[in-house]
């Protein structure tokens, strides 16, 4: 096994401009547009990657937001339009699963994560893996299980892995066929209103980044983690609670946090959802090697182990997290990743 421990490095202690502003819109008014833009809605009972291909961009720039919408942007409606009778009632419901999921079927949610945590703005911002680029695409292969999957089969999945559902009330996902993934179901489908089926929708999933060529280091990523992110999430990686005991901000890492089978486990995904979306108040300000290395330190903790596993890490290792950008079975800071909290 490799040892992915770095040389200690002092810790900094600046906070510049970016981090003052987020202070002042986290503190500011009750409720706020900074947590309106995350959640909405309120039902039932490692060291150093050794190299890859060079990004077409320029990796020690900012990535620039996406051009203003235009006539290749798809505009998911307003929720104003939500219609009257049965079927605005299952969107409605399916909303509020999607941005609180705790606080409506928290029988099947093991921590303190939510949909919209990942998917923004409620399912609706562009490269912040929107649902209504997703509600076309599906049913669709995946490599991770390696078949074809319907949008049910995607949802649950979530559960499973973002939700860690396994460490639930119930010790599952809902069932199959239960009324929540019909819920959510409806609201991706009135998401994607007139959205172009069977075609690649601007704004899907994330960024797509390339490995940079001078790999990525979670020393460095520590840092940067330190400087950018532990105002919110705090520095232990548990995020952020409210007055009510509300999720402000969610955990990166520990018992509380996404597990080791979430696609946000792994380096090249947080780095994507990073460079576009954090950190808040100051979007795309991070570089893309940036985005890779805090992405490296905070999926180089130990969190929930995964799923899948049911013999050892290293067995689990070799069939699950072999071909991904990832440090499931890595040593870093003398402890063996993966074995789960």
């Amino acid at each position: 096994m490799q040892d992915l421990t770095p040389d200690p490095q002092p810790a900094q202690n600046s906070r510049n401009t970016v981090l003052l502003t987020r202070r002042r819109m986290l503190y500011a008014g009750s409720g706020g547009l900074l947590l309106l833009a995350l959640w909405s809605g309120g039902i039932y009972e490692l060291a150093r990657h050794p190299s890859g291909n060079a990004s077409a961009r320029n990796i020690a720039a900012p990535i620039a937001a996406p051009a203003p919408a235009g006539t290749d942007d798809f505009v998911p409606p307003p929720e104003s339009s939500i219609p009257d009778g049965p079927d605005g009632a299952a969107i409605r419901r399916g909303m509020a699963l999607f941005t609180e999921p705790r606080a409506h079927v928290p029988q099947y949610v093991g921590n303190d994560m939510a949909c919209a945590h990942c998917h923004q703005d409620a399912g609706r911002k562009p490269f912040a893996a929107p649902m209504w680029a997703a509600w076309v695409a599906y049913p669709k292969y995946r490599s991770k299980n390696d078949k074809i999957n319907t949008m049910e089969e995607r949802i649950r999945d979530c559960f499973v892995y973002s939700m860690n559902a396994g460490a639930s009330a119930s010790g599952g996902p809902p069932p199959w066929g239960s009324p929540v993934y019909a819920d959510m179901m409806a609201y991706f489908r009135w998401l994607a209103t007139d959205a172009p089926v069977g075609q690649d929708m601007k704004g899907a999933g994330f960024l797509k980044l390339s490995v940079p060529t001078q790999g990525y280091d979670r020393e460095r990523g520590r840092r940067i983690y330190e400087e950018q992110c532990a105002l919110c999430h705090g520095s232990d990686g548990n995020g952020a609670r409210g007055e009510q005991s509300e999720i402000l901000f969610p955990p990166l890492w520990g018992a509380r946090s996404y597990n080791w089978g979430a696609g946000m486990a792994r380096v090249d995904r947080a780095a994507q959802f990073i460079v576009h979306n954090m950190p808040k108040g100051s979007e795309g300000s991070l570089t893309e090697q940036q985005a890779w290395d805090v992405a490296a330190w905070i999926d180089s903790q130990e969190r929930p182990k995964d799923p899948r596993q049911t013999g050892s890490v290293e067995e689990a290792a070799r069939r699950y997290h072999d071909k991904e950008e990832s440090f499931y079975g890595k040593v870093a800071d003398g402890h063996l990743l993966g074995a789960g909290l």
